[in-house]
């Protein structure tokens, strides 16, 4: 079935489909979907993509330089990933001597084989969850999910952006209602945080994005205070000290997933982040961003929304010489 939203790479534009919606389990006619002059009720018409907000998993397949998308286990893969600073993958982004370094350590032959591997494995842990809450929930192929969303609805891909859980009004039946799945594969090692502002904590969402602007000095205590990012927080903790997943200690997943798509598409990093293990005042330059080690502490802030975390007092870094 095709997508019901999709974005044209080549031109920006995002579009859909839909068809009529139902009323008393059939199609409604249009008198009844037309509730007044700017609204009707619709369905998609076709599939539409969900990402799992607040994670990154190892990629099955992604578009290599100059190439359409490509399997991990494709012989190319292992030969871009031994060495994607070669000449012979077109030129790449201006990138300081000390993030090719740290980058450096990170790619070698075995990447991509690791990075399928690890793809497969995360693929198959969300399945089997869902397959698990199908069964508890006994509702075949009429399961039903539950969404929640943050400040932004859907990304530039047209997948819509959210936390994703069975749907489970009662919270303790059939039995105790389970963390999302985002939490999930980040609790069994099979995904990478990765927390992207303002979309940090849909269950807690100010009502407007200004209120949403923590002050400098604040970082750290304000993520304390963060339930939802604390649990993944800690999740991720716990399955790195326990070697799970992708911090297997015989295989590890050293290159992380957008790192592996920055190289590709040979740019740069394009976000600012925050340190949340520190109450200082400081956007990290988006080429620094290997100076916070732990993919845990990295609140991402896109550049459309630097100036709010500016007028509120936060000092953008210098960038480093290239």
């Amino acid at each position: 079935m095709p997508k019901a939203i999709s974005t044209n790479d080549s031109n920006n534009l995002t579009t859909g489909f839909a068809v009529f919606g139902e009323r008393s389990n059939r199609v409604g006619t249009v008198d009844e979907l037309v509730h007044d002059g700017d609204t009707i009720t619709v369905k998609a018409a076709g599939d539409f993509g969900i990402r799992l907000l607040g994670i990154d998993t190892p990629e099955v397949s992604f578009s290599l330089p100059g190439a359409s998308f490509v399997k991990m286990t494709d012989e190319r893969w292992t030969k871009f990933l031994t060495d994607p600073f070669d000449v012979q993958w077109g030129e790449i982004a201006a990138l300081p001597p000390g993030l090719i370094a740290f980058l450096k350590t990170r790619i070698g032959p075995h990447v991509a084989r690791d990075h399928f591997a690890h793809a497969e494995h995360a693929r198959i842990a969300f399945g089997n969850e869902i397959k698990a809450d199908q069964k508890i929930m006994g509702s075949g192929d009429k399961f039903r999910f539950f969404l929640v969303f943050g400040f932004e609805v859907m990304d530039a891909y047209g997948r819509f952006l959210c936390l994703i859980n069975r749907d489970q009004p009662d919270r303790n039946k059939p039995t105790k209602r389970p963390n999302t799945y985002n939490l999930r594969l980040l609790e069994q090692g099979r995904a990478f945080p990765y927390f992207i502002w303002p979309n940090i904590n849909p269950w807690d969402k100010p009502d407007s994005i200004m209120k949403a602007v923590f002050k400098p000095g604040t970082a750290a205590l304000s993520m304390d205070k963060n339930g939802e990012i604390e649990r993944a927080r800690n999740a991720v903790r716990n399955a790195r000290s326990k070697h799970l997943g992708l911090f297997d200690a015989t295989r590890p997943m050293l290159l992380e997933p957008f790192e592996l798509r920055m190289l590709s598409r040979r740019g740069g990093p394009s976000r600012y982040l925050i340190d949340l293990t520190k109450n200082d005042d400081v956007l990290i330059h988006p080429k620094n961003y290997w100076t916070v080690p732990h993919s845990e502490d990295r609140l991402w802030i896109p550049s459309i929304y630097v100036p709010l975390f500016a007028e509120q007092g936060w000092k953008k870094q210098a960038s480093p010489t290239a």
